[in-house]
């Protein structure tokens, strides 16, 4: 395959990660809110999230195709700005299940079924463990620290659905409501951590997600 073709396919799966985080987290945050799953909810959230750090990448790939071809040292004004916006969501994003967890704690709500919660995590499994491989190996036949770490960020998706998975199946086999707290806390952990790897690598040019090593 050649240069042109590899940076081409890697602007195609840059694509189709942020298509399929905003269907992922429409039918995420729905059945979140119509299950009564905090854990669904917030990881529908997170999906969402990454859509803005997926067009930050996206933007980032897009300026390899139009300096012919070649790697992309640092990180421009867009791609920074990017990463704050991405990095002040998340955190939002962790007030909000943190919040969210305290209530259900206090009223002891729980989960009508999580089973949307297992079918979503699989799938996510199956489709980010493709999309990160894929993206590895295009990088590195490239060379290219964009791709690679592109590569890197979407293993964070790959861990959170194991995260979703774990508290979803717990709760459908216990029927107890700390599975789906715990979840949700876990979650929050996640999006905390990304969203301070957010505005560490806005605030320098290097070009590599170290949340997700």
């Amino acid at each position: 395959m050649t240069k042109e073709k590899l940076v081409q396919t890697a602007y195609i799966l840059a694509i189709v990660t942020i298509v399929y985080n905003v269907a992922e987290g429409a039918v995420s945050v729905a059945f979140g809110v119509s299950d009564d799953t905090l854990a669904l909810l917030g990881f529908g959230a997170d999906s969402f999230v990454e859509v803005l750090s997926g067009i930050g990448i996206l933007h980032m790939i897009f300026r390899m195709k139009r300096a012919g071809l070649n790697d992309v040292a640092s990180r421009d004004k867009f791609e920074r700005t990017a990463l704050k916006i991405t990095g002040t969501a998340f955190y939002i994003l962790v007030a909000g299940l943190v919040a969210g967890s305290v209530l259900k704690i206090v009223t002891g709500a729980t989960p009508e079924t999580t089973m949307v919660g297992i079918i979503i995590s699989v799938l996510s499994i199956l489709t980010m463990y493709f999309l990160m491989t894929r993206k590895m190996h295009i990088g590195k036949k490239l060379n290219s620290d964009a791709v690679i770490a592109d590569a890197n960020c979407t293993k964070t998706c790959f861990y959170l659905s194991f995260v979703l998975l774990a508290s979803s199946g717990l709760y459908e086999l216990f029927r107890i409501g700390w599975f789906d707290i715990a979840g949700s806390l876990a979650i929050a952990w996640f999006a905390f951590k990304e969203g301070r790897e957010s505005f560490e690598k806005a605030r320098n040019q290097e070009l590599r997600c170290s949340a997700c090593d």
